[in-house]
């Protein structure tokens, strides 16, 4: 078996973790005022989780090790499947879990990197427009809660296009090319390459309408009404209807566009599926859809739609739109103290991290100075505390930790 080492080449500053970490937070704290719990998978998975599930994660993207006895395993690819399996197996009642982890995978156009971040959330339950609607919701909300103004949430579904071809009895090796010729909306090639095949002309006009099923939603409907061709395709669009209802009454609107092209993974995904678009950043900084045939384990079905974030596109994109909210705060404090003064100036640095403050300390001789909310200076006669353009002095700790308060309450 081929042997894998991870690359840790590209080495992270302090400076950069602590946006990355900022970036987290806020999407951690959106997630639970959505009723979402946190939880993880292990890194190291058993390679038959992946092996036995098709149009999963490509087996060939996945890090294989051996373990001690021989068992073959997987640095985690995905946390979809193992997270469905776990809740299945766990028996578990509660619908709404989050996670901020790892996955690893070798794609041959990223080989240079190959741990990424995802922060995600599974919502298990039933395929209603308003379960779908609210998971885009969050997807949404949270994207507003960064600071974006110029995105979008595009919305397809699995099975408008699945209808389709099984209809026309497309080959694996055809469907293969037409996927490729589809997302990459080559209409011109695309048209030829249907004529060759041996499908019903109705049909191959509504394949070939595909591509062009993107934009204002409505607008979309209404060219999707005149390619049906049975009764699946008509409950397929009247679940988008019902999720764009809901997103209409959440005020959401604005932010969505149909694009029922959107072909990917359409073993994995059963229903809606969609990926978040930021101005200025070339692929999805989300993606996620309705799964509700994936998580079949002991003969219990589980119903699921989810989303995932990928940590390093957000970065990217908001340090192209100089939005601030993922830069690290400064400390809450920094205490500079003479010689004389180390004892009282430390056993005050404690009780304030005692407080719950971030406090740093160092000696009055040290080269440079630290930004601060505050400065606390101790010298050899006094004790004064510098913050909000303001000097004053104290006594104890009592006192100073008086003023701090003082000073956060007129905040």
């Amino acid at each position: 078996m081929q042997q894998y080492m991870i690359d840790n080449s590209q080495h992270t500053s302090v400076e950069d973790f602590q946006k990355r970490d900022s970036l987290i937070e806020t999407l951690k704290h959106r997630f639970t005022t959505y009723g979402y719990k946190q939880i993880r998978t292990p890194t190291f998975e058993s390679y038959d989780l992946y092996a036995g599930l098709t149009g999963t994660v490509n087996k060939d993207e996945m890090i294989k090790v051996v373990d001690a006895s021989g068992k073959v395993m997987v640095l985690r690819p995905d946390v979809t499947i193992p997270i469905s399996r776990m809740t299945a197996l766990n028996n578990t009642n509660y619908p709404r879990v989050f996670y901020v982890l790892d996955v690893f995978r070798q794609t041959p156009a990223e080989d240079d990197q190959k741990e990424r971040t995802q922060a995600g959330i599974e919502y298990f339950g039933e395929n209603t427009g308003q379960s779908n609607a609210e998971v885009l919701m969050l997807a949404i909300h949270t994207l507003k809660d960064l600071g974006f103004s110029n995105f979008k949430i595009e919305i397809g579904h699995a099975g408008f296009f699945k209808e389709l071809v099984e209809q026309a009895a497309i080959e694996p090796e055809d469907l293969d090319v037409l996927l490729t010729l589809i997302q990459s909306k080559n209409i011109v090639e695309m048209k030829p390459f249907l004529e060759n095949l041996s499908i019903d002309a109705n049909l191959r006009e509504a394949i070939q309408a595909i591509p062009l099923l993107y934009g204002e939603p409505w607008r979309v409907i209404e060219q999707a009404k005149e390619i049906i061709q049975n009764e699946n395709m008509h409950r397929v669009l009247q679940n988008l209807i019902d999720v764009f209802n809901v997103l209409k009454d959440y005020q959401a609107e604005d932010y969505v566009v149909f694009n029922l092209g959107l072909i990917n993974n359409m073993n994995y995904y059963s229903g809606i599926i969609f990926q978040g678009f930021v101005n200025n950043v070339g692929k999805p900084v989300l993606m996620g859809g309705r799964y509700d045939n994936l998580g079949v384990y002991e003969n219990k079905q589980m119903p699921a739609i989810g989303f995932a974030f990928e940590i390093d596109y957000l970065l990217d994109a908001l340090r192209q739109q100089n939005l601030a909210a993922a830069r690290p705060t400064p400390p809450d404090m920094v205490i500079y103290y003479d010689k004389g003064k180390q004892k009282g100036a430390l056993a005050v640095a404690y009780q304030l991290r005692e407080e719950g403050y971030q406090v740093l300390t160092f000696p009055n001789d040290t080269n440079g100075e630290i930004d601060a909310l505050y400065t606390v200076r101790y010298g050899e006669n006094q004790q004064l505390l510098f913050g909000n353009n303001e000097t004053k002095d104290f006594t104890d700790t009592e006192e100073l930790i008086a003023l701090l308060q003082a000073k956060k309450e007129d905040q």
